[in-house]
């Protein structure tokens, strides 16, 4: 199984670029969930807060608005990379790089739009039903804490858990 950590997404990474845009950054995770056959997200307790990606003056503002590059440097804002007009993509496409989700929203909007295997797991050793985003709200019956104990009262990864949800035993 191989295994690719969005949050900090590798193999000739978009983020390299020093104009790295945010829909940069969600086109890239568009392309890595097209080529997986499963998506785990990992709940926190901050995880329904989290609004990184979220902001794009395109949706409000138009073709030749300001946009800050992903890194925020030191050159400040840039306009807008995308031209032309703006449209909602069709059933087969992609989830749209101009939107005004969080990143992680994006992720999981593009996963279920795909049809892939979504696993959540809380960061937990109980269900934390309170930590999911409101978009995730119709995995609440599925997710599951991700930590237990072992027979040495040790703090482990359920990986039997995910074993079992990817269809491996």
């Amino acid at each position: 199984m191989d295994y690719v950590d969005t949050a900090q997404v590798v193999s000739g990474s978009v983020s390299e670029d020093e104009d790295c845009r945010p829909c940069d950054l969600k086109e890239e995770f568009n392309r890595q969930i097209n080529v997986s056959s499963a998506v785990i997200f990992i709940i926190g307790d901050k995880t329904a807060f989290r609004t990184a990606g979220s902001y794009c003056k395109r949706n409000s503002e138009g073709e030749g608005c300001a946009c800050t590059p992903y890194k925020q440097n030191s050159n400040g804002a840039g306009i807008c990379k995308i031209y032309g007009k703006t449209y909602t993509p069709g059933p087969d496409e992609n989830y749209g790089k101009i939107n005004t989700c969080s990143y992680l929203e994006h992720e999981f909007r593009q996963a279920e739009k795909k049809k892939r295997t979504i696993i959540i797991v809380y960061n937990s050793f109980n269900k934390q039903s309170g930590w999911l985003p409101d978009y995730m709200s119709a995995y609440e019956k599925d997710a599951h804490p991700f930590w237990i104990k072992n027979s040495w009262g040790k703090r482990v990864g359920d990986y039997q858990y995910i074993k079992d949800a990817l269809g491996y035993e």
